[in-house]
């Protein structure tokens, strides 16, 4: 350091530790004082400024001399330890002699009161000042050198509004004094301001002054100061000044050789200070992995560092996880690649939370923390729809011990603390950024704390400053959410308007077993207790009136097929009916897949005699058949019971005719017939009008659909026209199963010819026109020649055209019908009986036998052309029976 033109501090190498200094002298030279401010608490002491060139000299000095080695002997050293002697720079005397150069510029006096005759030095010092004086150098010039140099802290009422001033931009300076490792005295140029300046981010250990007057120094403190001494005292650098908060100046030093801020964090001087990092402007990420690295080698104040999840394989500090639920705002479970579920909380994060008078003000009512807690309901959904049944990456930051119960705390425990990402994005700092959740301040010496939590910090503070969510002066949304689970008389009300509606959109919110849930209805908001229909789920365990009764084999498998499947997903809903305490029956639809069908094929239900009246039956039967064929789970034990017969009596009753017109559009190689109402006709066209005036106004973009089997979708047809579909099998991308809800027919097609449909189009608008008949009192011919020769027959008859159509009875798949030309009334199926095409169907019930009797060999046409093909032991001959 120079103190002035003729004082400098010189110290050793280091070793071990910061080496001792000593303060040399100029021998023979005098220099002007530097200035000097008057000391604290003493009232007859005034400042004093800076004589002339005193400056000058300092700074020649300084920029001469500054982290420069140099070779000095001491000539007088004084009773009170000052001492006095030549300065050469370099290694030894052959160096340039700091006094010559001094007195040669005119910067510096020589002292000639004590002046030798025989002493060579001072000889030549006399000449050197009578050299500059005749060239009217520094001190023998006319006039100038004066300089004052102004203390920000004591000369400017508002230094705030002097910092922002500067905008933030590097500005020249001199270091001049080191009070610790990260708090220094800087001298603003070209102003000569006298600033103090805290690095922003960071804090190093300091010497504390004690109320008895003692300094008491923390550990390596001393280590610290030395370290931003010998590399910043004195030098010339740039400084950001970047805030002024509490008369307290915060700044970043630059220098060529790198970031002072940045190297005192890496090697382990200083640690990171959450509540000025956020003016850091050199990005605070610089300061985290510098702290971050000294804490890896335990260097210097992190010694003795032992990381929050150093007890923790690297498998269970990061992994890959799929989000099962969302259990509240800052909490979810996660399923691991083994199966196993864990629960995993957002490090530092803050759900939304409302105050104990505030929570108090009606006692009467139940408190429902996701509905009456402000913006809880939003952030929950805002993770469930962003997270549920997807992959996330997970990140443990800390575990938080388990805590016991406080005064006005509650019991917590062991939570797994991680930062959650998806497709890059930090979970947390989205929800934070909406204004859904806040941050939890930390102790300066707390570690167990978010790896992003800088990121958080920025992410909160755009929220305050954008009036997001929480911060928000908006009035708080309200949900008014009426919980009818158990109601029955509430649950009547509602059960009409559920069974008009249809499929309704529904919100998993719990799953009690395989086939009892709690569903949320965002357009009714209302929860409802709903039971799966048409199956029979083995029971779980639960506590009765008698004691716990047991669970059922395969109980836990079924609830956690359920959860897995469809807990917190978006679903349809049918409501079918309602029992007794008030809970709604009816089937669930996810993805195109029906949950009751969904547990009977895994093996974990059984179908209940009430699916019979279903639609579903069938698809349940086969299912359950399968699964009891593999003797799978449920079925492990099962043993096939001897089928007795049964005899049914059935009512005797008369045919009942109620033809209505139909317009026939598509017959399959089955025999099997589509058509539509002459009815809704109408509709149907302005439905398609419509839908294809919108279409052409705003296209779809090509390949942006991507369809999944049991969508209902718009898809483009040979003429080149949108219709309704329904996607039934995605072999690829190129070869996408369709079926045409309004017309019958079937086509493989490219999914580039496919697009989402519009709400408005739907089948809640208008439901799909196409239905599917069979021929009754008619035996479709087994060869396929022959019912080949049928359908093209039919086709010519009746495709495209239009019928009467009776429904005679119900059939496996679909109803049986008799259709009548629309012109002659002439029955088809009695038409191709007549001409040798089929054979009749016999039906065992009296009123149905009148209209078959007609049956006759047809004269020798077509199948009887050969004789009677029939098989001897078939059932027209008595056999089997």
């Amino acid at each position: 350091m120079v103190l002035s033109g003729c004082a400098i501090i010189v110290r050793g190498q280091p070793r071990g530790g910061p080496p001792p200094e000593r303060q040399i002298n100029l021998s023979n030279i005098r220099a002007g004082a530097m200035a000097r401010r008057a000391a604290q608490g003493q009232p007859d002491t005034k400042d004093t400024p800076d004589e002339p060139w005193a400056f000058q000299a300092r700074e020649f000095l300084r920029k001469k001399l500054i982290g420069k080695e140099v070779c000095f002997t001491v000539e007088i050293k004084t009773a009170l330890g000052r001492e006095y002697g030549i300065v050469y720079l370099g290694r030894d005397t052959t160096g340039e002699n700091i006094a010559d150069s001094l007195v040669n510029e005119g910067l510096a006096t020589v002292r000639r009161e004590g002046i030798r005759g025989n002493n060579p030095d001072q000889a030549r010092l006399c000449d050197l000042e009578d050299q500059s004086k005749a060239s009217k150098k520094g001190l023998w010039s006319e006039g100038g050198g004066t300089h004052t140099i102004r203390d920000v802290k004591y000369t400017i009422e508002n230094p705030r509004n002097y910092i922002d001033s500067l905008h933030q931009k590097p500005i020249n300076a001199i270091i001049e004094h080191v009070r610790d490792g990260s708090v220094v005295r800087a001298l603003l140029l070209p102003d000569h301001y006298l600033v103090t300046v805290m690095l922003s981010g960071v804090k190093c250990p300091t010497f504390k002054r004690e109320a008895d007057g003692t300094e008491s120094t923390e550990a390596f403190a001393a280590e610290a100061k030395f370290f931003t001494e010998s590399r910043l005292l004195q030098r010339d650098v740039q400084i950001i000044l970047e805030s002024c908060p509490n008369q307290i100046i915060l700044g970043s030093i630059l220098h060529p050789n790198g970031n002072i801020t940045e190297l005192l964090l890496k090697e382990g001087f200083a640690r990171c200070v959450d509540w000025s990092m956020a003016v850091y402007t050199q990005g605070a990420e610089k300061l985290r992995a510098g702290e971050r690295s000294a804490k890896e080698r335990k260097v210097r104040i992190w010694k003795d560092y032992v990381a929050p999840t150093a007890n923790l394989d690297l498998k269970d500090r990061q992994f890959v996880a799929k989000v099962m639920q969302v259990v509240n705002a800052d909490a979810m479970v996660v399923k691991l690649n083994s199966g196993e579920l864990k629960t995993i909380h957002l490090s530092s994060i803050r759900p939304p939370r409302i105050e104990g008078e505030e929570k108090n003000k009606d006692k009467d009512k139940r408190f429902r923390p996701l509905y009456d807690i402000p913006y809880m309901f939003e952030a929950r959904e805002f993770l469930r729809k962003k997270l549920i049944g997807k992959k996330v990456n997970v990140t443990v930051d800390y575990i938080r011990a388990a805590t016991g119960p406080g005064e006005s705390t509650p019991a917590f425990s062991e939570r797994t603390c991680a930062t959650v990402t998806i497709g890059g994005i930090n979970i947390a700092e989205a929800l934070i950024s909406k204004g859904l959740a806040t941050i939890i301040r930390y102790r300066q010496d707390d570690d167990q704390r978010s790896s992003h939590y800088d990121e958080l910090l920025a992410a909160e503070a755009r929220a305050i400053k954008n009036g997001k969510g929480l911060h928000s002066k908006k009035e708080v949304p309200i949900h008014r959410v009426a919980d009818i689970s158990g109601e029955t008389q509430k649950a009547k009300q509602f059960l009409p308007f559920l069974q008009r509606a249809g499929r309704s959109e529904a919100v998993v919110e719990y799953v009690f077993s395989g086939s009892r849930l709690k569903l949320y209805m965002p357009k009714e908001t209302c929860l409802i207790t709903f039971l799966l229909a048409g199956i029979e789920c083995p029971r779980s365990s639960r506590n009765m009136p008698g004691g716990v009764q047991v669970a059922e084999p395969f109980s836990d498998e079924a609830m956690l097929f359920t959860k897995e499947l469809v807990l917190q997903r978006e679903v349809e809903v049918e409501v079918e009916s309602m029992d007794k305490a008030g809970n709604f029956i009816g089937w669930l639809h996810i993805e195109g897949g029906n949950l009751s069908v969904a547990l009977v094929e895994n093996a974990l239900s059984k179908v209940h005699f009430t699916a019979e009246r279903s639609a579903y039956y069938k698809t349940l039967t086969s299912a359950e058949d399968a699964c009891r064929e593999r003797k799978e789970k449920i079925w492990a034990n099962y043993e096939e019971k001897p089928v007795e017969e049964v005899v049914y009596v059935t009512e005797e009753k008369e045919r009942a005719a109620n033809y209505r017109a139909v317009y026939v559009t598509e017959i399959c190689d089955t025999l099997h017939f589509y058509s539509q109402d002459v009815e809704t006709g109408a509709q149907l066209e302005n439905l398609m009008e419509t839908m294809r005036a919108e279409i052409a106004a705003q296209p779809p973009v090509e390949g942006s659909y991507a369809p999944r089997r049991g969508d209902i979708c718009l898809a483009t047809f040979a003429d080149g026209e949108w219709y309704r579909a329904r996607v039934e099998k995605v072999e690829s991308p190129s070869r996408v199963h369709v079926f045409y809800i309004d017309y019958g027919n079937r086509e493989v097609v490219s999914s580039t010819r496919l697009a989402a449909m519009p709400p408005a189009f739907g089948t809640r608008t208008l439901p799909a026109q196409a239905t599917e008949h069979a021929f009754a009192y008619i035996q479709v011919p087994q060869d396929e020649d022959v019912r080949a020769d049928v359908v093209d027959c039919i086709v010519r008859d009746i495709q495209n055209t239009q019928c009467l159509m009776n429904v005679e009875y119900s059939g496996a798949t679909c109803p049986h019908v008799t259709i009548q030309f629309g012109d002659t009334k002439d029955d088809v199926g009695l038409n191709l009986v007549k001409e040798g095409l089929v054979m009749v169907d016999v039906r065992k019930e009296k009123h149905l036998q009148k209209i078959v009797s007609e049956e006759t060999g047809g004269g020798g046409l077509n199948i009887w052309r050969y004789g009677d093909f029939r098989a001897d032991d078939a059932v027209e001959f008595g056999y089997r029976r």
